[in-house]
């Protein structure tokens, strides 16, 4: 599966524990996705049309109205990158 560097940005960061909250309007359509690190810090870059990509793909998932975390098939897409830790 092909995967954009930004796409591989955000399932590198989910699958160190980060998660996407998202805001619904009024008609129940998502306007807003902001992805946040486990430490909590705003990742840029991570814009709408980006969100929908991974959702559409099955790479991320919600349950219960819960933030979206990496899902195994995220897990399997993603390439391995040093951590700086």
């Amino acid at each position: 599966m092909n995967i954009s560097k930004a796409e591989q940005r955000v399932l590198h960061v989910l699958a160190q524990g980060g998660m996407i909250r998202h805001r619904r309007c009024e008609n129940g359509q998502i306007v807003e996705a902001l992805c946040f690190t486990r430490d909590g810090l705003v990742l840029a870059g991570t814009a709408l049309s980006l969100f929908n990509r991974l959702r559409r793909r099955g790479l991320i998932a919600s349950q219960g109205g819960a933030p979206y975390r990496i899902t195994q098939a995220g897990l399997g897409a993603v390439r391995a990158q040093l951590d700086n830790r």
